[in-house]
């Protein structure tokens, strides 16, 4: 693809490394280097926001954070020249680099491969085809090769295969062992493993009471954090290799579990493409170390954690309180859990119970809370939500034959048929683009035919996106009103005149079929329906019908 003298050329680079090692080893500034270099060689001006760099992604999956950038630039039109050092750094599979590269040329965006050089002809594109598969290839067998390695080598009792030392130990490489890699017991470390299972097997503590005590006394995780969590010392409890067993083969990788929503400071993308599964004991394989605690201690230990379960379990068979798993904070956007505190008043004396945001557990968040909001007190917020789903509740009846008539309207609005369409209409207008810049770029038509076009093209492709949103948002819709009516259902008749009398399972079951969350912001709560309009006893067509899903009120913790 040529490009007209004077015509100002906007290029951009991208790079990747798939590993945490080859970060660490500068391998990704070594790659941005020589893109750099060329692209000052071939005269182009490189501007900064268009450096796309996916640090730690793996190459055998598409979806990475600055490539899904990189394509959407390009699919806008906005670049010309992509810079890659090698085809295996655009992917390690050759299906997906012939896809990323036929998607760039067609959008009018020509990839220059440091090593490599696109052309037309048969044996160019013969090659591209044979480094991809050799560098599919390279890696299925490299970690064939280091799977089988690593199993023979636990076999024959060596820890090298264990990526590191526990909390207690302190890893020995093979040039200080005299040739062998092996575990040597870190004494003061040590002291530290035999006090927590102590502490859990002799006088039944509990792992949160275990993280309290470490803290007070200030001791440092193996990572050098002041903060212990209870998930770090159940690790660590159920670790056999402080028996003397350590244990090679615990997780194995597999497919990557979907999830709902990213975790809290995490990216959308995630950098691997597999998730962490536990692998049955049975298929352990153990390698002899030195033991911190004695076998007996270990069991001992062991059967508390299971004890402890079942009390768990029995302590969270059923809902404890009214509201639980509803109320957010406002200001930080963590969940409230329902506690018991102490009141400071003397003269009232006794335990109450209230409402109070994660973010003021300052153990949470390495000895410091985020969260200036107030404890609410359970039985002030409670009433106030019930009162205002009475309020809600006057007529069920209507209200179940309303949320049936919205269903049935959404349902005749045929979604999925409209979201198909949308598609369609998109991947041809996306198609359109690409031959409106590839007759630009070839010198078919001239700046002045290309400019209106591209830009009423764009228009277009804007409001069709904009209205597959508007279906999304119908589709969370039905499903919202699909929930409430079959839940309506179960129990509409007990609801009728016993609102006043309902009991607390009733309640319960009520409010979590029509609200979708309660916000906390100081003294404001604000109570969020699962549906925006609901109908009140002026009728259907009433004047006076008003927005429910927002209900405020001022109360008093």
């Amino acid at each position: 693809m040529g490009f007209k003298e004077g015509q100002m050329v906007t290029v951009c680079l991208y790079a990747r490394v798939s590993s945490g090692k080859q970060v660490e080893g500068n391998t990704i500034e070594s790659q941005i280097a020589a893109l750099e270099k060329q692209i000052n060689l071939d005269g182009y001006r490189l501007l900064s926001e268009y450096k796309f760099i996916d640090n730690g992604y793996s190459g055998s999956h598409l979806v990475r954070p600055d490539l899904e950038k990189l394509r959407d630039k390009v699919t806008e039109g906005k670049i010309d020249k992509i810079y890659i050092h090698s085809p295996d750094r655009l992917s390690r599979k050759y299906a997906y680099q012939m896809v990323l590269i036929e998607e760039f040329e067609k959008a009018g965006a020509k990839v220059v491969f440091l090593n490599y050089e696109i052309n037309g002809n048969p044996e160019s594109q013969l090659l591209l085809q044979m480094q991809g598969m050799i560098a599919e290839y390279e890696r299925a067998k490299i970690m064939e090769r280091s799977r089988r390695g690593k199993i023979y080598a636990a076999n024959k009792g060596y820890v090298n295969v264990m990526g590191g030392a526990p909390y207690g130990y302190r890893y020995i490489d093979k040039h200080m062992g005299g040739g062998q890699a092996l575990f040597e017991i870190n004494e003061k470390e040590a002291d530290v493993v035999r006090k927590v299972f102590l502490w859990i097997g002799r006088e039944r503590t509990s792992i949160g009471e275990v993280c309290r005590r470490l803290n007070t006394m200030s001791i440092k995780t193996q990572k050098g954090k002041e903060r212990w969590n209870k998930g770090t010392i159940w690790s660590m409890l159920k670790n056999p290799a402080y028996k003397g067993q350590a244990a090679f083969g615990r997780r194995r990788l597999g497919v990557r579990l979907k999830q709902v929503r990213p975790q809290k400071g995490s990216c959308e993308q995630p950098k691997s493409n597999h998730s962490v599964y536990p692998v049955e004991k049975a298929n352990w394989i153990y390698i002899k170390v030195p033991n911190i605690v004695d076998e007996d201690i270990f069991d001992i230990v062991q059967e508390q954690l299971a004890e402890n379960r079942k009390v768990a379990r029995t302590r969270k068979r059923g809902a404890k309180y009214l509201l639980q798993g509803l109320v957010i904070c406002k200001r930080c956007n963590y969940g409230c859990y329902g506690t018991c505190m102490r009141s400071r008043r003397e003269e009232e004396g006794g335990h109450y119970a209230y409402y109070r945001c994660s973010g003021k557990d300052s153990y949470r968040f390495g000895g410091n809370k985020i969260c200036d909001n107030k404890p609410i007190r359970s039985d002030a917020l409670e009433t106030a939500v019930w009162e205002e789903v009475k309020q809600l509740l006057k007529n069920p009846n209507r209200i179940l034959e309303e949320y049936k008539r919205r269903l049935s309207e959404l349902k005749k609005s045929s979604l999925d048929q409209k979201s198909d369409l949308l598609e369609k209409q998109e991947n041809k207008l996306k198609r359109g683009i690409a031959r409106l810049i590839d007759s630009y770029a070839q010198e078919y038509i001239n700046q002045e035919e290309f400019e209106p076009r591209i830009k009423a093209m764009k228009q277009s492709l804007k409001t069709i996106k904009e209205e597959k949103k508007k279906i999304f948002y119908q589709k969370e819709l039905e499903q919202e009103v699909t929930l409430v009516v079959a839940n309506l259902e179960d129990f509409s008749s007990n609801i009728t005149l016993n609102l006043d009398n309902a009991d607390w399972l009733t309640k319960r079951d009520i409010i979590r079929t029509l609200v979708k969350r309660i916000e906390i912001n100081l003294e404001d709560v604000n109570v969020v329906f699962r549906v925006k309009e609901l109908p009140n006893s002026s009728g259907h067509n009433g004047k006076e019908n008003k927005n429910l899903q927002h209900c405020r009120r001022c109360i008093r913790p």
